[in-house]
């Protein structure tokens, strides 16, 4: 299979799009809210749906991929994208939006899916560290998708004619990649059973990813009030906690190829899972908001690799069919994104939010413990 620039470019600019979509979500929610009259409870039932779209489709996605090759998934997959994302903005009835959400989150989840297949394909047949850079994009595109969406409500337009320019956007930057997405599956992949139960190696890699994305649930979620409640820092500026983890993430990975490549998966996974544990413990037992913001940096910075580094060694693996492996670590993953919040909320309540960041430190002290598994598992 001839891989070059053009099909590097390619899976960059899908990353970018699927960056770019799932941004200009968060900015609807209090729009979404007012219109609908919703409260807190309806709302949180209602964020549920785009999660659950996601899960559900991932899965077999994986096996979509393996048979018919990444390029026809990830443009059907974008175009449904395209076209329900404006529906967000105007879904009349708490019934209609949680439709729409639904497949939002399925169409998501499955352009998720069939651009990380691509990824690690194109990763193996260009014979160097890609794989960061590419997730590096998926990053930009959320900044650039949330500012975009902020920018132009901000200015007055309405919130279906915003979702439509994001569209827009999307669908060109889909467009543009098509013609040099992989159109046909690895001949190893062709021959996939239709359902294969994770194991082994992969059941490892996905725990792994699990824990990492737990951790990043928890900090989007909990990382405000965490410096409300501990620090008596102002709720307004409460959000910079994730800003410097998803500035620290984005620099990290953008960077993170030519890091992994001049020390290696195992040594960056330890560092990383290190680095992470550290940006816990320093933000839990901070005396200051600076040391407390300096927390949430490390962790972004030692979080970035992780997952580009698991998705390698998922597509690596000979257990399962590539295809079928990214599939079922995706899903993985999304669970501990969904689960983090519900996690985090709980031993909260039964002990102190403290005690809860602490424990992610020790999950990420758990992804260093095993770096050396993560990184190479074969079988």
């Amino acid at each position: 299979m001839h891989v070059g620039p053009q099909q590097r470019l390619s899976t960059r600019l899908a990353f970018l799009a699927s960056g770019l979509a799932m941004a200009a979500w968060a900015p609807l929610v209090p729009f979404a809210k007012a219109r609908l009259g919703l409260g807190e409870a309806d709302l949180g039932l209602l964020l549920l749906c785009l999660g659950a779209g996601s899960l559900m489709a991932m899965p077999a996605i994986g096996l979509m991929t393996s048979r018919y090759g990444c390029r026809i998934v990830m443009l059907v997959a974008g175009l449904c994208v395209c076209l329900i994302l404006p529906a967000l903005a105007f879904a009349p009835t708490p019934l209609a939006l949680g439709c729409a959400l639904f497949g939002f989150g399925a169409s998501l989840g499955a352009l998720d899916v069939a651009m990380n297949v691509q990824a690690v394909i194109v990763e193996r047949e260009s014979g160097g560290r890609l794989m960061s850079g590419f997730h590096g994009l998926f990053s930009v595109g959320g900044f650039v998708g949330a500012g975009l969406m902020a920018a132009m409500l901000w200015l007055g337009l309405s919130p279906v004619l915003a979702t439509v320019i994001v569209a827009a956007l999307v669908a060109l930057s889909l467009l543009f990649g098509a013609p040099h997405f992989l159109r046909e599956p690895e001949a190893a992949d062709r021959e996939a059973p239709v359902f294969v139960v994770p194991h082994g190696a992969v059941i490892f890699i996905g725990v792994l990813c699990f824990l990492c994305f737990l951790a990043e649930g928890a900090i989007l979620d909990w990382s405000a009030l965490l410096l409300t409640a501990e620090q008596g820092m102002d709720a307004a500026r409460a959000g910079l906690g994730y800003a410097a983890f998803a500035v620290a993430m984005t620099i990290g990975r953008l960077t993170g190829d030519r890091v992994v490549a001049r020390l290696g998966g195992k040594r960056v996974l330890l560092l990383g899972g290190l680095c992470g544990a550290l940006g816990f413990f320093t933000a839990v037992m901070a005396s200051s908001v600076p040391l407390a913001l300096l927390g949430f940096l490390l962790v972004g910075l030692g979080a970035s690799n992780v997952v580009p580094i698991l998705f390698t060694a998922a597509g690596n693996q000979r257990a399962m069919p590539a295809g079928l492996a990214i599939g079922a670590i995706t899903t993985l993953g999304y669970a501990g994104i969904l689960a983090g919040p519900a996690v985090i909320g709980f031993v909260a309540h039964a002990s102190s939010l403290n005690l809860a960041f602490a424990g992610l430190g020790c999950a990420m002290l758990v992804i260093a413990a095993s770096a050396r598994l993560g990184a190479t598992a074969k079988s």
